[in-house]
């Protein structure tokens, strides 16, 4: 069965770095869209970053430029490195598998598209 397992999240002052990882299992990684997505305290989910099979990226506004998704096929593990962190990336930080080879967003509030998500980790930015 799909399995995706985050770690890698903590505790981080404003300014600072973290990065995420992945571990994903029970399908052919390769062959699929991957992303990062987010929930807030009190908010709904937050489409973060998307890399489809052939690596090409995609970011939501608030993060390009400091954050930066990758992904390693043969060891199948997805990456997220987090750079300038600041209060407002404070979130649950969930992997999402993409049901086909491209991240597909919908609407105007980016909701992904996706078949199976992780348990999350937590990234707490203090000010």
């Amino acid at each position: 069965q799909v399995q995706l397992v985050e770690s890698g999240g903590g505790l981080v002052q404003s300014g600072g770095s973290l990065r995420l990882s992945c571990a994903a299992s029970g399908f052919t990684f390769a062959s699929y869209a991957m992303n990062w997505i987010r929930q807030a305290p009190g908010k709904g989910f937050e489409w973060v970053s998307g890399i489809n099979n052939d690596g090409a990226t995609n970011y939501t506004d608030s993060v390009k430029g400091r954050f930066t998704i990758s992904r390693d096929n043969a060891k199948n593990i997805l990456y997220l490195q987090m750079n300038a962190l600041n209060a407002e990336d404070t979130a649950v930080y969930f992997c999402a598998k993409s049901p086909g080879p491209k991240t597909t967003i919908v609407g105007e509030i980016q909701r992904l598209v996706m078949d199976y998500r992780g348990q999350g980790t937590q990234v707490t930015v203090s000010s």
